[in-house]
């Protein structure tokens, strides 16, 4: 909507003041779920909602919801989130754009005093990067029931802090159902894409029709310790296996057309002159397609296996998460691409092999994801970027399919 007074700097300066909070030398951001900067961050966030009329609620996961009124009390809520916890050496866009881009957008709508049929909320998930407390999108997924409230509180980090402890302790552990989420009208986020493709091929919105499934495990791999220096022949080293396997995901994922990932890795005893005897590691696969995904993992517990045969050690292959293949909401799919037109921004359909908490919240609501190219497709890095160009793209054709699907009075 022309008339909707959007602020390209005044969504960049928030921003940067949000960067500000967990700020790294190397211009990134360290802003970790449930630490007592992502709490400095959450106050900020309030203070510019409730600036604003909003009123907020925060349920027993910690999710942050900020509603503002429509005129139609028998409408279901049009939301809008994401979240603003990061990575250990995160950037300062993946997630917090979607926050603020909505913040903006409540702002512009405060100013012009534009009312819409449907009330339309902000939410600040809780623990989306999943980086200090596994899995990842945990205050979505307990919010739609794919994860127990018990179950969430009840996790731990690897220094031992418990999930429910530390949210009590930064003071932001709410008394509302979460529950709350399955009762929404419609679902919109806004994100960088967190990949090449957009800014490869000149196009400034991506339109996101779907989800990739994703498939998380655990592999422990048992040798045998012994002193450095004893002989090789005899050796059952853990270490040298699990490098064996850790290979052969990279190799799974070229073949298949998919994704692979070894982002953990510990040994035991951890000795400078004892060869490890176990390893422990998590892989990460993904593909657009359940069934190829399927021969992935068949693929990588055979070649585990045969590996772990041809080396005399011994390896376990456990589960730990997955989702399915996730499409979004034909109809608000198509006002995201309608609004991207219109506009005259370039935009291309696509699917993401990425999770995000709109893939959780699709299981039960309505939802479109909408993405913003950033520089080099480079992401969960201090290095990301983006221009300020792209985030006011983001953001109005955000508040576009928003106003659309709340109606504007």
């Amino acid at each position: 909507m022309d008339t909707l007074p959007v602020s390209r700097q005044r969504l960049w300066d928030s921003l940067m003041e949000m960067a500000r909070i967990g700020a790294t030398t190397k211009g990134g951001c360290n802003r970790q779920t449930l630490t007592d900067l992502d709490s400095e961050a959450r106050h900020l966030l309030r203070r510019r909602c409730e600036a604003l009329g909003l009123t907020m609620t925060v349920d027993r996961v910690g999710n942050m919801v900020f509603r503002r009124e429509g005129t139609d009390p028998a409408r279901k809520p049009v939301a809008i989130g994401s979240h603003l916890d990061t990575q250990p050496t995160g950037g300062r866009f993946d997630g917090v754009l979607g926050v603020l881009a909505g913040l903006e957008i409540l702002r512009a709508m405060h100013e012009a005093g534009l009312r819409t049929r449907a009330p339309i909320v902000l939410i600040n998930w809780t623990n989306e990067e999943g980086a200090r407390f596994s899995p990842p999108m945990m205050g979505s997924g307990v919010a739609i029931g794919v994860f127990s409230e018990a179950e969430i509180l009840a996790k731990t980090d690897p220094a031992g802090a418990v999930f429910g402890r530390e949210l009590a302790r930064i003071g932001w552990q709410g008394e509302g159902d979460p529950a709350w989420a399955r009762g929404l009208g419609a679902y919109f986020e806004l994100h960088i894409e967190q990949g090449p493709f957009l800014e490869a091929e000149g196009a400034v919105i991506g339109v996101v029709t779907g989800a990739s499934a994703q498939a998380w495990f655990e592999v422990t791999v048992e040798g045998a310790e012994a002193h450095g220096g004893n002989g090789m022949a005899m050796r059952r080293d853990a270490l040298v296996a699990a490098s064996l396997m850790i290979a052969t995901v990279e190799g799974i994922a070229l073949e298949h057309g998919g994704n692979g990932t070894v982002g953990r890795l510990t040994l035991h005893p951890d000795s400078r002159n004892v060869v490890p005897g176990r390893a422990w590691f998590a892989v990460d696969l993904r593909h657009a397609s359940e069934a190829v995904l399927a021969r992935m993992t068949a693929a990588l517990r055979a070649r585990i296996g045969a590996i772990a045969a041809a080396r005399h050690v011994r390896a376990t292959v456990t589960p730990f998460w997955s989702f399915p293949a996730t499409p979004f909401d034909p109809t608000l799919v198509g006002r995201v691409r309608a609004a991207a037109e219109a506009r005259g921004y370039p935009c291309r359909d696509m699917v993401t092999g990425i999770g995000h908490d709109a893939v959780h919240v699709a299981r039960a609501v309505p939802t479109s994801l909408i993405f913003v190219p950033c520089h080099g497709g480079l992401s969960h890095n201090e290095a990301e970027s983006i221009t300020p160009d792209w985030a006011e793209a983001g953001c109005r054709v955000l508040a576009d399919a928003v106003l659309a699907t709340a109606e504007v009075v």
